[in-house]
């Protein structure tokens, strides 16, 4: 189906890698405090590890200081990266890696004491999970971010042919993978295939004339099969969101872009591959790896491996546990940002300055620069989402799930109308190798989203009881053994909601900025970018030309 496959270029963490890649999206930069929970339990290996995240990246403490002018001077550079999460060390890298001649000191700042962001990566007992984002779409921009990271040699992907599910009438269903498939998928009836593949070639009700939902595109363009059975679990699954409320343009922009440049879906795929086809491309970089088909890629040791090889490149451009206090703008035209460190309080001099902390933290740290700004960055939603990690014994999957006696696929999604609380399963020990013992299924599952933000108040046993009880449902035999519960990290304010009116926000704290004087300052993050990882990176490169362009162009060296 033409259309999930163009829906496909977007990812997030909650089901990472289900409709294609499903997923692959970061979580908002949080700081994870753990705790470890042993429980008395008829299975003598269970083990509960609980962390509940919280904000820190950087901190708009009322920490009060006299004057900037009783900061100890640190030094002067051409860009503060305010944020060490995946997109601003991204951002660092690219600004070291393609630009180092117009912006050449660089010195990244980040709250807690470690990078990453939400990115978290844990092994033990001959176990490897992930407590954020999951994977990645191996676009180019990512391949180069990985080779020029020095992981070429690291990079995992999974199988491009491995199935990807979705829950419907209590059967796991699998989704068209390639248009041959088109015929023969059980997941949706000949009338909903019909419906969709005639709206995609333009019969169906006019845009109109205003932003529409999700489901409103979507309903209006392809029917209410592909809706219900196939975008709204996807959208549970990159979001964590009600695609009643998220933004088509915003979320999906590429999607609402074909219809708007080509009167239908189908006419703006041609469109955009007559254009492509058209164009001039620069040569391919050989040092980037191949990917064969639709897949999704890690590192050996898990996406924490990306964050920490970038930061022992970078070096002592990297400031940990420095908290940001403030910022100003000096009579010169430069910044000057105040931080709580461990040598004591420390000034920066900088010629511009990149956010890539989440909007809820960068809100009152901007305010008084330009409350407009902050006003506009104040209303973005992130709801919660929990990743819970727990594993089974082989033999407590259900044959009928099974394929040669094994499981395979990326995992499964959960439509909100099928009755369960999980929004999606990831299939972690099939997908990439070495995730589990022999013997074991390693299973990460998330829970929550804008659909249940009640899980804030639910305990992390509570959190477990409901993901098994799911998946007793649909993969597990319901006499199964009690799983091993690896871990369980609740982000209580997980990915940014493009919603109605996202976009709309979003230019508007840009453009206050720069009418107030503060066009050296820089939003970057998911937010901006988009929530998949990949589109992190992209984004990153894209905010990195910006930076280049700004020095070049508007500061005096």
């Amino acid at each position: 189906m033409v259309t999930l496959t163009l829906f496909n270029d977007i990812s997030f963490p909650p089901t990472q890698t289900l409709l294609r890649p499903y997923l692959h999206s970061p979580f908002s930069s949080l700081n994870p405090k753990s705790k470890s929970i042993h429980k008395n339990h008829s299975n003598p290996i269970l083990r509960l590890r609980c962390s509940i995240a919280e904000e820190s990246t950087a901190s708009p403490t009322k920490t009060t200081l006299k004057s900037d002018s009783g900061a100890r001077n640190h030094s002067r550079v051409d860009c503060v990266v305010v944020g060490g999460g995946i997109s601003g060390l991204c951002i660092a890298q690219a600004l070291s890696t393609k630009h180092a001649d117009g912006v050449p000191n660089v010195v990244v700042t980040e709250a807690r004491d470690r990078v990453g962001g939400n990115i978290i990566t844990v092994e033990r007992d001959g176990f490897l999970w992930e407590e954020g984002p999951n994977s990645f779409q191996p676009s180019d921009p990512m391949l180069t971010m990985v080779v020029d990271s020095g992981l070429k040699d690291d990079l995992v992907l999974g199988d491009p042919d491995a199935p990807r599910f979705v829950l419907w009438n209590g059967k796991l269903r699998p989704v068209p993978g390639k248009p041959t498939d088109l015929p023969f998928f059980d997941l949706m009836s000949i009338g909903g295939k019909l419906r969709a593949g005639f709206g995609a070639l333009g019969i169906r009700p006019p845009p109109p004339g205003r932003e529409e939902s999700v489901e409103e595109f979507v309903r209006r363009n392809l029917g209410a099969e592909v809706f219900e059975r196939l975008i709204e679990p996807f959208c549970s699954g990159v979001y964590a969101g009600d695609p009643s409320k998220l933004s088509m343009k915003a979320a999906f922009g590429k999607v609402w872009r074909l219809e708007q440049n080509g009167g239908s879906i189908i006419g703006g795929a041609f469109k955009a591959i007559q254009e492509r086809n058209g164009a001039s491309k620069p040569p391919r970089d050989p040092r980037l790896p191949k990917p064969k088909g639709q897949t999704v890629g890690s590192f050996r040791k898990g996406l924490t491996m990306l964050p920490n090889a970038i930061s022992a490149r970078l070096g002592n451009k990297v400031k940990l546990s420095w908290k940001l206090l403030s910022i100003s703008k000096l009579d010169n035209g430069e910044y000057n940002l105040t931080y709580e460190t461990p040598e004591g309080v420390v000034s920066l001099q900088s010629k511009s300055v990149v956010m890539t902390i989440p909007s809820h933290i960068a809100s009152p740290l901007l305010r008084p620069l330009s409350p407009t700004a902050a006003d506009a960055l104040s209303k973005f939603y992130y709801p919660p989402v929990a990743a819970v990690s727990i594993s089974y014994p082989k033999e407590a999957i259900r044959s009928e799930c099974l394929i040669d006696g094994e499981l395979k696929g990326f995992g499964q999604l959960h439509p909100r109308s099928q009755g369960v609380q999980t929004l999606g399963t990831i299939y972690s020990s099939s997908l990439f190798p070495n995730r589990a013992p022999p013997g074991r299924v390693l299973l990460l599952n998330y829970i929550g989203g804008a659909t249940n933000s009640g899980i804030l108040s639910k305990t992390e046993s509570e959190l477990v009881e409901a993901v098994d009880r799911d998946l007793r449902q649909i993969l597990i035999n319901p006499n199964a053994p009690d799983p091993i519960v690896l871990g369980v990290r609740v982000w209580p304010q997980a990915i940014p909601q493009f919603l109605i009116g996202h976009l709309d926000l979003l230019d508007v704290a840009k453009s206050s900025l720069k009418t107030t004087g503060f066009d050296g300052l820089f939003l970057g993050g998911n937010y901006v970018s988009g929530v998949a990882l990949g589109r992190c990176v992209e984004g990153a490169y894209e905010i990195a030309a910006e930076i280049n362009d700004f020095i070049s162009q508007r500061v005096y060296k």
